[in-house]
């Protein structure tokens, strides 16, 4: 028996034919699946999650450690402390600690790192953060020391994000193609439009916890190509797959693990409020009143969502149901765009990016606004084109579909160059208030008036809440079901 085993081990080879299980090869390596192939290598200077799906907690690290619950944990920070008005955070830095080029970790770097995403040259993604902060001092090697213009309750968790990642001074100008962390990996192969392969750096800190010696990373965009490379066994894991309409085969399958999980992400009908007619409330509202949130949740999503009112998500803190502020109401669409002067039939751009999502739910919002006079011209974009057209500059869009994944955002909305181009002082000067609040039962009221506020103002089409959906090996251990940010920590990843 073992024989003949043997010799259709050696005939499938020789074929060129694909063994079971083969991705697993030996227990020290892992392919993993990603929708998108990231732009760059450099968390700190771009906004695509993608990125950080790849280099967050592996190739870079944070001062602190965002964990499946949500909860922050120490990791380039021994610890902090915070002032008794959330103004100033002291952080006492681990000691020891080196970068992948052999330059030391000190305060000097972190100071660095975060004056470099605050400079007005920036392109961090969240540049206002770091622009709160009134100073970065380093008292000591072992030292930081930040003082904010205001309260900054979630300043631990806001760190631990990619936009957060600790940068190396000397390499941080090339990190985008070869990238210099402190973490547990660094950079083995990127097969431009393929993959990426990480793998483990021997001089890590604590290089004998970390289990898995070499991690590649494929990108498959297409939705059935993702579930073909799980049931051939050519991926192990696939975080955040388009396989909602698979999972009744996945889990009737012995050899997969089925994680469906929350997310604190937000997925929006973008309007460029830049652009007339959209700068008219009632425009917004129109559009508003066009969408059928369950219909895009099903046809988008295949159901695995929640419905949002506004640019906030339930379980977060304060959150309020604002769905019924702007419900789904054709005739209503119509009316309001009829008071605001315009004449059917109202033609508007609509970009959308790759993910499934995006594609899927902008024939469906296609098809709804039609109904009520918008005639949406659909144009595909791939993600390098939405982030230089649509995101960053020059705002050229009429309506665009998005998930947004940071979970605490609401300060974008404040910014005056944000793509959905939204501007209010009330808006802001209630920003400002939630900010200078210390005390969280204060802080979830006036989230609670700044949702409020962003429905009535239509600042967005507020569409759903993702379900996230992975689908693992079974004898894979330490992949998360929880999504409270993107990320795949492989430190924590080993074979049963």
């Amino acid at each position: 028996m073992l024989r003949k085993l043997c010799v259709i081990a050696a005939v499938a080879a020789l074929a060129g034919a694909p063994l079971p299980s083969l991705a697993q090869g030996k227990k020290d390596s892992v392919v993993m699946g990603m929708t998108l192939e990231p732009p760059g290598l450099d968390p700190t200077n771009a906004a695509a999650a993608a990125i950080a799906e790849v280099t967050l907690y592996n190739v870079y690290e944070t001062l602190t450690k965002i964990n499946e619950d949500g909860s922050v944990s120490p990791l380039l920070a021994e610890s902090w402390q915070a002032s008794a008005d959330l103004k100033t955070y002291t952080f006492k830095l681990r000691k020891g600690v080196k970068f992948h080029n052999g330059e030391p970790f000190d305060s000097a770097a972190v100071k660095f790192t975060y004056e470099r995403a605050a400079a007005p040259t920036s392109t961090n993604k969240d540049r206002s953060l770091y622009q709160a902060f009134t100073s970065v001092t380093a008292p000591d090697a072992e030292t930081i020391v930040i003082a904010l213009k205001y309260s900054e309750p979630n300043l631990p968790f806001l760190l631990g994000q990619a936009s957060g990642s600790i940068v190396e001074p000397k390499s941080a100008p090339t990190d985008a193609t070869q990238p210099v962390g402190t973490g547990p990996y660094t950079l083995g192969n990127w097969a431009k439009g393929s993959s990426i392969t990480l793998v483990k750096w021997p001089e890590y800190r604590n290089a004998a916890a970390i289990k898995l010696a070499k991690v590649t990373i494929r990108f498959i965009g297409d939705p059935a190509a993702q579930v073909a490379a799980l049931l051939s066994g050519d991926v192990d894991a696939f975080p955040r797959v388009a396989a909602a309409r698979s999972l009744a085969q996945f889990k009737a399958d012995p050899r997969f693990s089925v994680l469906i999980g929350g997310s604190r992400t937000k997925t929006i009908v973008g309007i460029n409020e830049r652009k007339k007619p959209l700068d008219d409330v009632r425009v917004r509202r129109a559009i508003l009143a066009a969408i059928d949130r369950k219909a895009m949740i099903d046809g988008a999503v295949d159901g695995f969502g929640t419905p949002i009112g506004s640019f906030y998500t339930p379980s977060s803190l304060g959150y309020v149901d604002t769905t019924g502020i702007n419900p789904y109401d054709p005739e209503l669409a119509k009316k309001l765009l009829a008071e605001a002067g315009v004449k059917a039939p109202l033609e508007l751009s609509l970009k959308l990016p790759p993910p499934s999502y995006a594609r899927q739910g902008g024939e469906i919002l296609a098809a709804q606004l039609a109904k009520v006079g918008i005639i949406a011209k659909i144009e595909n974009v791939e993600w390098a084109q939405w982030l230089s057209q649509v995101f960053t500059g020059p705002h050229n869009y009429d309506l665009t579909i998005v998930t947004h994944v940071a979970p605490f955002d609401l300060v974008k909305l404040t910014e005056p160059d944000y793509y959905l181009g939204y501007k209010s002082e009330a808006f802001n000067a209630l920003y400002q208030q939630i900010m200078a609040s210390p005390a969280e039962a204060d802080r979830a009221k006036l989230l609670g008036d700044a949702q409020r506020m962003l429905a009535t103002d239509a600042v967005a089409g507020f569409l759903f809440q993702p379900q996230l959906i992975t689908i693992a090996s079974k004898k894979l251990k330490g992949v998360w079901k929880e999504v409270p940010q993107f990320e795949n920590d492989f430190s924590t990843w080993s074979w049963e």
